[in-house]
């Protein structure tokens, strides 16, 4: 009998469930006429500053634009230094290095997996000029004393909250914790685009009309340029979608988190996997459900031959990436994010996974803990 496969990640599904919404959405676009900017822009930008609490939404070509573009409006630029955690996507570094700074790793904290703020002081020089936080895997990262040391330190806070789509901190949405948060709408995040999008949400006015000039080719007024820009604008037809699916983004976070208490409820008792944590007073968009195993290439490749697929989340820390050879890091010089990095598998989780489906990992993942201890 053929196994019926579990994708990662399901990306048709969501689009079926709402078709006539974003079919909508495309002709009302298709027959404006503007394909640049306009109404769709604008409307989205203010629904989604609104959904996060603050005063300003910047729409923008994608998320490692939208932190590049935080980081040149605040003047942050070559000899400056930005904290970043040791563990996480390369974007977060990469858009430091764009701005022409220099990122400086700090390792997470082992529970969450997010930067950890007792290690953020010792890695402050006269050159540091901001921290970048990302909310990890969907769970925010732990921002009050973040920002207690930023403003001791006069240091910006910028958070990275690709992941974080709904997610909230002591009552306060992600994109309102810090100075300003840069935004990914990458297909297969919780509000996704149909391409490439991104935004930036603050409560900075400056920020948000430099912001507004830098991702038009440092124009705020057409062929009259102050400075140079570039060409990061949120697309039209993107913006009409997200504003469809931003309208579900709760209901299918809290389908998101059914699967996830069910996971919780099913391995818990199984000593050798180490599951999410759940921290009291934040409320993770659960982007990811990410465990730590021993033997995690084995255990992936079981789970591939059982037809449930998985990835990584990251399985190389961005210090020993090829991209950064040019620093002479080396291995053990990050021992918690290389060690996240050796053990680190996300399972299969979204809005439109069924109950079967997700029963179906359980029952498997259970069965290869078994199997593990009758041999020991």
């Amino acid at each position: 009998m053929a196994i019926n496969n579990i994708p990662f990640l399901d990306l048709k599904s969501p689009y079926l469930e709402i078709k006539q919404e974003l079919d909508d959405a495309y002709d009302r676009v298709m027959r404006s006429g503007w394909y640049i900017f306009g109404e769709e822009m604008t409307s989205f930008e203010q629904e989604f500053a609104a959904y996060c609490g603050v005063k300003h939404c910047i729409g923008v070509g994608n998320g490692l634009e939208a932190l590049h573009l935080i980081l040149r409006a605040y003047g942050i630029g070559s000899g400056d230094e930005v904290i970043v955690p040791a563990n996480t996507y390369i974007a977060t570094w990469l858009a430091v290095n764009y701005a022409g700074a220099r990122p400086v790793p700090v390792e997470p904290d082992a529970r969450s997996y997010n930067l950890d703020p007792q290690k953020i002081e010792s890695a402050i020089t006269k050159n540091t000029k901001a921290i970048l936080p990302v909310h990890l895997y969907g769970q925010p990262a732990d921002m009050n004393p973040i920002k207690e040391i930023a403003d001791r330190h006069g240091l910006k806070v910028i958070e990275d909250a690709a992941q974080a789509h709904g997610a909230s901190y002591f009552g306060k949405k992600a994109g309102a914790l810090g100075d300003a948060a840069g935004w990914s709408f990458y297909p297969g995040k919780n509000l996704g685009a149909f391409g490439d999008a991104g935004a930036i949400t603050t409560d900075d006015d400056r920020l948000a009309e430099r912001v507004g000039s830098l991702r038009n080719y440092g124009s705020k007024v057409k062929y009259y340029n102050e400075e140079k820009g570039y060409n990061s604008r949120l697309d039209p037809m993107q913006a009409a979608f997200l504003k469809v699916k931003l309208r579900h983004l709760d209901e299918w976070n809290e389908r998101r988190f059914q699967i996830v208490q069910y996971y919780i409820d099913a391995f818990a008792s199984i000593p050798d996997m180490v599951l999410p944590a759940l921290v009291s007073r934040i409320t993770s968009s659960w982007h990811l459900f990410v465990v730590r195993i021993e033997d995690r290439d084995v255990f992936q490749k079981y789970l591939k031959d059982q037809g449930i697929d998985t990835l990584i989340h990251y399985p190389v820390p961005p210090h020993l990436s090829e991209a950064y050879r040019d620093e002479r890091w080396q291995k053990g010089d990050f021992p918690i994010s290389e060690r996240l990095a050796d053990t680190v598998l996300s399972l299969p989780v979204g809005p439109h996974m069924s109950a079967q489906d997700a029963e179906r990992v359980a029952v498997v993942i259970k069965e290869w803990f078994k199997k593990k201890a009758k041999n020991k």
